[in-house]
């Protein structure tokens, strides 16, 4: 197996220029796998930072992308229904897909008003089709996109869950402590680990530390679990602003 190669930080003066250098980035990748093999396929994150970037996605890089070739789906998603204010799907919807008008063929979503597990094997399904898997295999996406939460959470993957160790299903049913969304379904570290490239997007001194402990703390994963993404043939790529990159070691 490969060894993963060391992250690439790209450190920005404010919360809106990171916004702006990430979807400037997505353009470029998009570009590149549309000239490589036809099309973009893009796992989607929910949160505001990339709300903000997807609504600059659809006005002011509307036409710097091949939209009739990306295919979207999601990183994770909570268990609600698709018109639900605090559904991922709902708010990449509102701020992207229906401004672009974005054809329902090429959207993937997680349906989260499906009972978890049944959900999260809907999901599994769902990839296997689309790319073609057979037993074992794991989705190539050109570009997952991942945010950080203050306790170095990532998709729904959240210190101590079970799922950080999950090592052969795609998509799982998690809980987390959260009363608004306590029940989520998130793809999995081997997909994640699978992806051509994964973008982190995050801002804030209030992610500082835990931008800090991912990339320099202790290995813990189950503590700190955006740690478990490092794609042994891929590239991660951070986007900070000076806020969240406060507390690294100015590597």
């Amino acid at each position: 197996m490969s060894t993963p190669q060391l992250p690439h930080l790209m450190v920005l003066d404010d919360a809106q220029a990171v916004v702006v250098r990430a979807a400037e980035e997505l353009t470029h990748i998009s570009g590149e796998a549309i000239c490589t093999h036809g099309q973009f396929t893009i796992a989607l994150s929910g949160g505001s930072t990339p709300a903000a970037m997807y609504e600059l996605l659809a006005t002011r890089f509307r036409l710097s992308v091949d939209w009739k070739e990306v295919q979207f789906f999601f990183g994770d998603e909570r268990c609600v229904p698709p018109d639900d204010g605090s559904s991922n799907y709902g708010m990449v919807n509102r701020a992207m897909l229906s401004p672009l008008g974005i054809k329902p063929a090429q959207v993937h979503r997680i349906k989260g008003e499906l009972k978890p597990q049944d959900g999260a094997i809907a999901y599994e399904e769902e990839l296997r089709k689309f790319f073609s898997l057979s037993g074992g295999e794991f989705p190539r996406f050109d570009l997952v996109l991942l945010g950080l939460g203050a306790n170095a959470h990532t998709a729904s993957l959240f210190p101590g869950d079970p799922a950080i160790r999950e090592s052969a299903r795609m998509a799982v049913a998690v809980e987390v402590d959260d009363p608004a969304a306590r029940h989520r379904i998130s793809l999995t570290p081997p997909v994640f680990n699978n992806a051509t490239r994964i973008m982190f997007v995050a801002h804030g001194a209030n992610k500082a530390a835990a931008v800090h402990q991912t990339l320099e703390g202790p290995r813990d994963p189950d503590r700190f679990p955006a740690q478990i993404v490092a794609p042994p043939n891929g590239e991660v790529i951070w986007i900070l602003d000076r806020q969240a990159a406060g507390r690294l070691s100015g590597r």
